[in-house]
């Protein structure tokens, strides 16, 4: 009979922990968060403040956390020990907070494990702690913290009329953000420049670099920072901007007069360190920009590879890999590239709030062979497990070795320069490529003459700042310290789900409804829009997790002092309905137009949004014409009116699909026979007849096709 229980958050990884630790064990999951504040008392808030005091009344989250918490409670009478192993953060140490408080555990030992190997796990369970009662406190604090900004602050927005739904405090930071940047590309003014160069018969093109009497020598910086979050279309190289065309067409005019010679070069060989193992943030930056992955979609992919057991836990702000894995990653190196291993094994300096006591992400088990892995694992999972790794393992490699090359002209009293790289040791780019392409330059003498090839300019403008991407907005949330690991990828979901932000062709945009929100807040709570004031709100919740503060002091403190003023300020603004009118003593929201024309009336349809469609908007008149209304069809590439089913389609009974003997080879569930029509023919295939089977990559060649040879598949052969 089992004697010791193992409770752990994700129903996914029971399966492994109860192979790991055997018949002796219990191993139950709670499901994430088994409790929350209730909507009790005053505003709903669930606690109260008296004093320097916090009373909180928790619940259980919905009807599931209610069956799991009786579940848990007789588990718990099953065994002789209880062991909490939530996941080791903040949040994680609250949950086992809760999770004591439910079940009414005395003095239960909490352990914590940053991997899902049997090592791992054992070593963990054979060092229990007691539970930490400062990071259960910033758990709390934050807790009570975010429903006091968002049930006080959010009413505010409501009286907009307009569909705004919340106020957040890291939700509307982050917000202002987009809203910011959107503002600089509508004032942005754009000013025509040109870029002048020389072709030379030599082989290579010099750009406009200055004259020789007003010269003064800026030496190009040599940046180490690695930029996850970098799209891979490298800028081209320009001369220095000519804000003329009659100065353009006068520097062309004066490089065909004079003759060309070399005046100076240079070549330095410099080293590019290896970038550090990825934390939450680095890791959902390269996601997003390799594998074009929203951040909430690395994280469930991170999550579910976690739980395999492949990575170390996915929620972190710690760069620090621990000796095991930096002395495994060197063995695989001196087996597989032995001229990459550096003499010294590579150590990075996390951020002053990043938990040391956690890892950076990283493979558990730097060895296992990814042939097996490709079978094993549906391809987005693959693919981020072979980033991890490929990152991991460049970290632990010798810094790459690139040969800069600059040479400058002089044509008369102009200088032109141009500039080359040649990689001569790739380093630890074998495996994180980011070095940019090889631009090389010939062999050339100082004081040579040059034959002029070309001459010419290029009109340009200058262009906006750019709209955040999402690895983008990930990047700058966590340097401006708004919000913590845990936090990005809810918040950037959550703003896209109030119809707050939509993302258009890779960049997020702020809705009309996101930026009225935006606009109104400046005026009503400013100082929460502002990443510092945020950021400070992060730190505080950092001291009081280090045990610094005490958390029921800070809120109450930052209440009184801070946010009650504030709060009846801002009920002082007058609202401002913005993109709004009013009719009828009701409120109606002034929507985008489109370019289509209503059928009826010949008005522009309004652009209404919804995240229910593809588009993220459908099209309606607003115009008094009723029932006028058009989505966008994939299929015909045009704006459509919704199909009504007519009584001849609903009456067609669909042919039925026919069960075969033979076997699905991916599932072993039988095969269908289904008839189609393609190109005028009639077509019959097998495919399989599971339920869900269309949904699963797996079974996306698990199809069989009538020949006259009988029936083949393109992946499997004759059957």
């Amino acid at each position: 009979m089992p004697k010791r229980l193992l409770v752990v958050e994700s129903p996914g990884k029971v399966k492994k922990l109860s192979q790991i630790l055997g018949t002796d064990w219990i191993v139950r999951a709670s499901c994430g968060h088994i409790r929350e504040l209730s909507n009790e008392g005053e505003d709903s808030l669930g606690f109260t403040m008296i004093g320097n005091n916090v009373n909180c009344k928790y619940i259980p989250r919905d009807q599931r956390a209610k069956e799991t918490i009786q579940k848990l409670k007789a588990a718990v009478k099953q065994v002789d020990e209880v062991i909490l192993a939530t996941d080791p953060d903040r949040e994680g140490e609250t949950i086992a907070w809760h999770l004591k408080e439910t079940l009414g555990l005395r003095e239960p030992k909490r352990v914590v494990y940053t991997e899902i190997t049997a090592s791992a796990v054992k070593a963990a369970i054979s060092h229990p702690r007691k539970l930490d009662s400062n990071l259960i406190g910033a758990g709390l604090c934050r807790d009570c913290l975010d429903k006091l900004v968002g049930y006080k602050g959010s009413p505010l927005v409501w009286a907009l009329n307009n569909g705004a739904k919340s106020v957040g405090r890291v939700q509307s930071a982050t917000l202002h953000l987009i809203c910011q940047r959107e503002r600089e590309i509508q004032i942005f003014v754009p000013q025509d420049y040109w870029s002048v160069w020389v072709d030379y018969k030599e082989g290579f093109r010099a750009f406009y670099k200055g004259t020789a009497n007003t010269l003064t020598e800026t030496p190009e910086s040599e940046t180490q920072t690695h930029d996850d979050a970098a799209t891979n279309n490298p800028e081209k190289p320009e001369s220095k901007r000519v804000l003329s065309a009659a100065e353009a067409d006068k520097l062309v005019a004066e490089a065909k007069q004079h003759p060309h010679k070399v005046i100076q070069i240079e070549g330095k060989l410099t080293y590019r360190q290896p970038p550090p193992p990825f934390t939450t943030s680095t890791l959902q930056q390269a996601a997003g920009s390799k594998l074009k992955f929203a951040p909430e979609k690395t994280m469930q992919v991170a999550q579910k590879l976690y739980e395999a057991g492949l990575i170390t836990y996915m929620r972190t702000d710690s760069v620090m890999l621990s000796p095991e894995f930096c002395a495994s990653a060197r063995k695989w190196l001196e087996e597989h590239d032995p001229q990459n291993i550096p003499q010294q094994v590579a150590k990075y300096r996390s951020s002053k709030t990043a938990q040391e006591a956690h890892e950076a992400i990283r493979p558990t088990d730097v060895f296992r062979p990814s042939v097996q892995l490709r079978v094993e694992l549906p391809e987005d999972e693959f693919n981020l497990y072979v980033m991890i790794w490929k990152r991991a393992v460049a970290s632990q490699c010798r810094p790459a070795q690139v040969r800069k090359t600059l040479i400058i002209t002089q044509s008369g009293n102009i200088l032109w320069q141009a500039r080359g790289q040649v990689v001569e040791f790739y380093g630890y780019a074998k495996y994180w490529p980011n070095l940019g392409k090889d631009a090389v330059l010939p062999i050339l003498q100082q004081g040579q003459k040059l034959t002029l090839e070309n001459a010419g300019h290029e009109k340009k403008q200058t262009q906006p700042p750019p709209r955040y991407s999402e690895p983008k907005l990930v990047q700058l949330m966590e340097r401006k310290g708004i919000g913590r690991p845990s936090t990005y990828a809810p918040t950037v979901a959550t703003l896209k789900k109030r119809n707050y932000i939509e993302l258009k062709k890779g960049n997020l945009h702020p809705t009309t409804l996101g930026l009225e929100v935006d606009e109104f807040l400046q005026k009503a709570l400013p100082d929460l829009l502002e990443a510092e004031f945020t950021a400070k709100m992060e730190a505080e919740l950092d001291k009081i997790a280090e045990g610094k503060n005490s958390w029921q002091n800070y809120l109450t403190t930052w209440n009184q002092s801070y946010f009650v003023p504030a709060l009846s300020k801002a009920k002082t603004v007058v609202v401002n309905v913005g993109n709004t009118a009013k009719t009828n003593g009701k409120f109606e929201r002034k929507y985008e137009s489109s370019k289509t024309k209503c059928p009826e009336c010949s008005n522009f349809l309004a652009k209404i949004p919804s995240s229910k469609v593809k588009k993220k908007y459908f099209l309606k008149c607003v115009s008094g014409c009723e029932n006028i209304v058009l989505f966008w069809s994939d299929f015909n590439k045009r704006w459509e009116a919704p199909k009504t089913k007519t009584s001849a389609t609903e009456n067609t009974p669909k042919p039925a699909a026919k069960i075969t003997s033979y076997p699905c080879p991916v599932c072993k569930k039988p095969l269908e026979e289904y008839s189609y029509i393609k190109d005028g023919q009639n077509k019959t295939m097998l495919r399989c007849s599971g339920q869900d089977s269309w949904k699963d990559k797996k079974h996306k060649d698990a199809a069989y096709f009538y020949t006259a040879k009988g029936w083949w598949s393109p992946k499997f052969g004759n059957l």
